[in-house]
């Protein structure tokens, strides 16, 4: 794997500092971009097409953005949800520091950019935003999705953007076989050439009896 892929943990190439204005949780706003990192001079497609079709964020509780990049999913949630903790994860150290850097200037104080081995075990998600690293290869991308979907928390959902060519349609059924029974997994939709995969994770059983109305 060449070393100055985005999802490498210290990319090779030069660094480049560059300022971009991006629209975030519906306003303008600048933040700091770099080589080395996934779309360092815009707001890439699929990211767009994932905030114009996913559900409202919850109010509150840990959340998690899977391969964060420069931090537009983070930064989003982020801003959107004050409340909340937003976990914002990436191998790639480059990455990491700008989002911490963004989220500093944005004033944001509920971002934890750390590296996957930094985020608790006993962290359940309320939510999970992801533009998933889909050039990592299969194997890696399928052992990313096991490690972290099942640590969604009950009837939570993960939301992931996926390019049609790259893949999205395989990886719906590869996830509604693996996650299955716990998760439903649906095309929740399309655009631009992408596809917005939603994964639903169930419930427990209702255990405590039913009072029906005298």
């Amino acid at each position: 794997m060449p070393s100055d892929h985005y999802f490498s943990a210290a990319p090779a190439s030069a660094e480049n500092l560059r300022t971009i204005t991006v629209t975030l949780a519906g306003r303008s706003h600048e933040v700091t971009t770099a080589g080395g990192v996934f779309s360092p001079d815009r707001l890439d497609t699929g990211t767009a097409v994932l905030f114009a079709n996913m559900a409202p964020l919850p109010p509150s509780g840990d959340f998690l953005d899977l391969g964060c990049g420069w931090g537009p999913i983070s930064l989003t949630m982020a801003l959107s949800a004050p409340r909340a903790t937003v976990w914002a994860v990436d191998v790639n150290e480059r990455a990491l520091d700008l989002t911490r850097r963004n989220a500093e200037s944005l004033g944001l104080t509920n971002v934890n950019a750390v590296t996957p081995d930094d985020v608790p075990d006993e962290v359940r998600f309320t939510t999970i935003r992801s533009n998933p690293p889909i050039r990592v290869g299969k194997t890696e991308l399928h052992g990313m999705l096991e490690r972290w979907v099942p640590r969604l928390d009950e009837r939570s959902d993960a939301w992931l953007v996926v390019q049609r060519n790259l893949g999205s349609d395989s990886l719906q059924r590869w996830m509604s076989q693996v996650f299955a029974p716990d998760c439903t997994v649906t095309r929740a939709a399309t655009g631009k050439g992408y596809r917005v995969l939603r994964v639903r994770r169930h419930g427990s059983p209702r255990t405590e009896p039913v009072v029906l109305p005298a």
